[in-house]
């Protein structure tokens, strides 16, 4: 079963929604990137060169490079092809048997993986179901999580939501992630901001991310090593 082609729509206006609840500060020491499901299988569904996908592609596309470049981990989580019914289970009953080993499985060309980043094979909407990306985050000695991908009110928001009662920060990418329709997208960032994680803008997790290194940076420098 296929995902059925999803029609175009403009990103949700970051002014509409709710206001974060949290005040959280996004720290390249502490975070690592979370890029759900960019897979062919679910990527074919978008017309690539209309909205939403021709901005969040591009968007995910500069956050793994500023991440790559600070050092951050970079996480992928993919979807295994010809998956036995016994794993996978009632999720059959809503998705029909999934992706075929293959083309389905493979990432998106413009976010393929590098030899240093780490791909977590996912078996259900969150990303820490039946996985150990608690235990790799915190191997890594990280507690915050952006989040990309898709699809917004599913996978990614039980993600962030999952992060959160782990105790990781998770911050929501608004134009880094997509959905069905506007209003499913619109809805994950409102519930994101209300109940368990920090929404933000492409942009500001660069500048963020870049901000923070450079302050590291210059406190490092600064430090007198004592003579002896």
């Amino acid at each position: 079963m296929s995902i059925s082609e999803i029609a175009p729509y403009s990103l949700p206006d970051f002014a509409d929604i709710h206001p974060n609840k949290a005040s959280w500060e996004l720290d390249s020491s502490r975070a690592a990137l979370l890029i759900h499901d960019m897979q062919n299988y679910f990527i074919d569904a978008y017309r690539v060169d209309e909205e939403p996908m021709d901005t969040v592609l591009p968007n995910i596309v500069a956050i793994r490079a500023a991440c790559s470049e600070l050092g951050i981990p970079v996480v992928y989580t993919m979807q295994p092809g010809d998956q036995h019914p016994s794993r996978r289970g009632i999720l059959a009953d809503f998705w029909g048997p999934g992706l075929a080993v293959g083309r389905d499985t493979e990432v998106v060309e413009q976010l393929t993986p590098r030899e240093t980043d780490i791909q977590v094979t996912k078996w259900r909407y969150s990303a820490f179901q039946r996985t150990d990306l608690r235990q790799l985050l915190g191997h890594h000695g990280r507690d915050q999580l952006i989040v990309t991908g898709v699809y917004a009110h599913m996978g990614c928001l039980l993600s962030a939501a999952e992060a959160f009662m782990s105790d990781v920060q998770p911050f929501f990418v608004a134009d880094a992630t997509a959905d069905f329709t506007r209003d499913e997208h619109a809805m994950a960032l409102d519930y994101a901001a209300k109940r368990c994680a920090a929404v933000v803008t492409s942009e500001s997790v660069v500048s963020s991310l870049t901000r923070a290194d450079a302050v590291r940076g210059r406190a490092e420098s600064s430090l007198v090593v004592p003579a002896y």
